[in-house]
C-alpha cells in the first residue's frame, strides 16, 4: 500500500467518532491525513458532538472533544492530495455555504479521487452539486437533499456502505468498518 495524502474537511459541532475514527484510522495504516477547517489554522479546534441512537425520532446529541486541526485552511490547495473525506455531524451544514469548501469538494470530483462521506457529509456533497447519478447514502434525513442534487439515495442498513465510482458513502457511524474498508479499497488502486 503506497501512503496518500488526504484532505479532512470539518468544521465545529462535526460528529466525533465520523471525525476521530477515519482520523485515526487513516493515519494508523500509514496514510498522512489533514485536517481543515474555514476560518481555524493548524493547531486550532473544533467542537464536536456525539451523536447517539437511543430510541427517539431522531439522534441524541451530546459534547464530545475538542479536536485539533493540523493544517491551514487558507493555504490548503486540493490539488495536492489524493483523496477527500467528509466527516457528518452539524458542521456539513454550514460549510456548504463556504465557497471555498464547495470549490474543493468539486475538484475531487473533477479530478475522479477519491471521496468518503458520512452521514450528513452528504449536505456539503449536494450544494456542490456532485451527486449528479450518483448512489449515496447518507442519514436518512438528508434523503431529500441527496435527491434534489440529483443522486440515487441508497437506503442502508446503518452498518453499510456503498461505493459508487470514486464516492464511498455510509448512513452514519456504526458503518465505520464498511465504509472505511471500502474508501481503503479506493486508496490502494
Amino acid at each position: 500500500m503506497s501512503s496518500k495524502r488526504i484532505l479532512m474537511i470539518t468544521g465545529d459541532f462535526t460528529e466525533d467518532y465520523e471525525t476521530m475514527v477515519p482520523f485515526q484510522a487513516l493515519m494508523a495504516v500509514g496514510h498522512r491525513v489533514d485536517a481543515i477547517c474555514p476560518g481555524k489554522a493548524s493547531g486550532d479546534t473544533v467542537a464536536t458532538a456525539i451523536h447517539d441512537f437511543e430510541g427517539d425520532q431522531t439522534y441524541s446529541e451530546k459534547p464530545g472533544h475538542r479536536f485539533a486541526l493540523n493544517a491551514d485552511f487558507a493555504s490548503t490547495n486540493p490539488a495536492d492530495y489524493d483523496a477527500l473525506v467528509v466527516p457528518g455531524g452539524r458542521a456539513p451544514e454550514y460549510l456548504r455555504l463556504n465557497k471555498e469548501v464547495l470549490t474543493m469538494v468539486q475538484h475531487f470530483f473533477e479530478t475522479n479521487k477519491p471521496v468518503a462521506a458520512i452521514c450528513h457529509g452528504a449536505q456539503l456533497l449536494a450544494a456542490a452539486k456532485v451527486l449528479e447519478g450518483k448512489q449515496c447514502s447518507a442519514y436518512p434525513a438528508c434523503q431529500p437533499e441527496v435527491e434534489l442534487a440529483g443522486g440515487h439515495f441508497a437506503d442502508l442498513e446503518v452498518t453499510d456502505a456503498v461505493t459508487d465510482g470514486n464516492l464511498v458513502t455510509a448512513p452514519a457511524w456504526p458503518a465505520h468498518p464498511a465504509w472505511l474498508a471500502q474508501f481503503m479499497a479506493l486508496l490502494n488502486k
